[in-house]
């Protein structure tokens, strides 16, 4: 089935594609300040989190999906010190900037490989794959049970899924607070950083019609995965899901 990301309702794929590609085109150069002062910094917890339970190892060949400006691929380089890294994103321009500070060495010694990929058709062959990583992106795709399939398939047997995403706080004030932010300050802290507040508009409104944490769960569960868990950061805000394709595929 495809969606319109914005709304959760049936809608043709091209609709969700088309408008990702020109709000993170034109907001490229300036997508790392926004997550740093929109987040007050806690997008750093998350992704230290994500790394903590990451399960790869030096011998791992990764591949981030919607990989964007390279913040998972070069945090995975940093702490998993990997044996190479596939950063792929729908978007050239974002890709752009992740290539430059690659070329600044924000990878360190681990090679890193730069490729325009849509998730939903990975150009990559089955069992690939040791890890693959996503942040942030499954929410944008239209066609999320395609692209969690396509994840699947390109994964090694007993390889992981490593997911972190904006979710769903289980406190019923708390989520008041957050839906507040999303509504009011979102759009504000995007519009007054990137000259783009409607893009932001839609960011707010992708987050609140996402599935929560036990939602994304039984995606990843239809598609195959099994052994799926996941923790909340701040408070549900955000969480990671890790999933495991099966050792033995029957």
């Amino acid at each position: 089935m495809s969606i319109d990301t914005a709304t959760g309702n049936e809608a043709p794929a091209e609709l969700s594609s088309k408008r990702v590609k020109d709000i993170f085109s034109h907001i490229a150069n300036r997508y790392e300040k926004f997550n740093a002062i929109s987040s007050f910094g806690a997008y750093k917890l998350w992704v230290a989190g994500m790394m903590k339970q990451a399960p790869i190892s030096n011998n791992d060949d990764v591949l981030d999906i919607a990989g964007g400006t390279g913040e998972i691929t070069f945090a995975v380089a940093k702490t998993k010190h990997p044996a190479h890294i596939q950063c792929t994103d729908l978007v050239p321009e974002m890709l752009e900037v992740a290539k430059a500070h690659y070329a600044a060495g924000a990878a360190g010694s681990v090679p890193v490989h730069f490729e325009v990929v849509d998730a939903q058709d990975i150009p990559y062959e089955n069992n690939s794959y040791d890890t693959v990583t996503v942040a942030y992106g499954i929410r944008n795709m239209p066609q999320r049970e395609q692209a969690l399939s396509e994840m699947y398939r390109v994964l090694k047997p007993g390889g992981s899924l490593v997911c972190l995403e904006f979710s769903t706080p289980p406190n019923k004030v708390w989520r008041g607070l957050y839906h507040f932010y999303l509504n009011h300050l979102i759009p504000f802290w995007g519009g007054l950083i990137t000259k783009d507040k409607k893009g932001f508009v839609y960011l707010s409104s992708s987050i609140k019609a996402f599935p929560d944490q036990e939602g994304l769960a039984k995606l990843m569960e239809q598609a195959g995965f099994v052994d799926v868990t996941w923790k909340n950061y701040t408070g549900g805000i955000a969480a990671v899901h890790v999933a495991k394709k099966p050792e033995a595929i029957n």
